[in-house]
């Protein structure tokens, strides 16, 4: 009988976090795995693990060149051209107030969150349409629910929302799924560490408050682990399922209701208790009147 095809799988922000662990758990799987991170270092562990199946692989999916150069790698690398499983998974945040997001990074959350994963898409399709694979990206509930200070990657995750869905529809003639993972809380180290500006509207006691409790707003929220919601989300891949958009992390299921359900009015209201923002309006009310 002739040797069974060895699965490939290529899983982006490989270095920490969710990318770590699919990649941990691919690799678990007999999978060979293209590990792929700007910084390979921290997955050279996961390498000696796992030889053969673990690749570091050095790859900024926002320079579409290191993508073009990846695929040409691929092209020579995989067994009959086939790419089983594309993990997006590589993101940027972005937590600013909106007037305050300068054009450095609002283009930068953007080129990576968004463009950096339809251009990785668009140039390793071929390789998915060959093996009927799965295309599988790291949503967020923030695509679907605008939390305070962070519209610009609320921004970024409702496009690639969009963009899966409407490659969940193109792609249906070659059975490859794609699978979009709205994402609630998960103990990661993406949040923004970055300080409020100085110019901002928001730089007074109750407003650097609010801001400096949004960026701990996942770990303030009893995240779930990156290894048990890895789990949650192969499960389904290896299942075979194909729900368009899957809901995984804490709060996800519940926010995802509220999202649908709530007059966006109640929802705001909500946002500002959550958020603690009532004071922070007083004081910008005031200001106002005082001009």
């Amino acid at each position: 009988m002739p040797k069974s095809r060895t699965q490939v799988a290529l899983v982006t922000g490989a270095s920490s976090g969710i990318g770590f662990n699919v990649s941990k758990q691919l690799a678990a799987k007999g999978y060979k795995v293209y590990a792929c991170a700007r910084r390979t270092e921290p997955i050279e562990p996961l390498s000696k693990e796992f030889p053969g199946l673990i690749i570091p692989t050095k790859l900024d999916i926002s320079k579409e060149l290191e993508i073009l150069e990846l695929k040409k790698r691929l092209s020579e690398d995989l067994p009959e051209g086939k790419l089983d499983i594309l993990y997006n998974n590589a993101g940027q945040s972005c937590t600013y107030p909106a007037l305050d997001v300068s054009n450095i990074a609002m283009e930068q959350c953007f080129q990576v969150n968004v463009f950096g994963h339809i251009n990785l898409c668009r140039e390793l399709s071929q390789f998915l349409i060959n093996s009927q694979g799965t295309i599988v990206f790291t949503g967020s509930l923030a695509g679907i629910i605008s939390f305070p200070f962070g519209s610009i990657y609320s921004a970024t995750k409702a496009a690639i929302h969009a963009y899966a869905r409407g490659l969940h529809l193109e792609l249906k003639p070659f059975n490859v799924r794609v699978i979009n993972v709205v994402t609630g809380g998960v103990d990661t180290n993406i949040a923004d560490t970055r300080p409020l500006p100085e110019s901002s509207i928001y730089n007074f006691p109750a407003g650097l408050e609010a801001f400096q409790g949004r960026q701990k707003m996942a770990k303030n929220n009893h995240p779930i682990s990156a290894e048990i919601y890895a789990k949650q989300v192969l499960d389904v891949v290896f299942s075979k399922k194909d729900p368009v958009d899957l809901y995984r992390g804490t709060m996800s299921t519940f926010l995802r209701y509220v999202a649908q359900f709530v007059p966006y009015s109640i929802l705001e209201y909500g946002l500002v208790a959550k958020f603690k923002l009532g004071k922070v309006f007083e004081v910008l009310k005031t200001k106002t009147k005082q001009e």
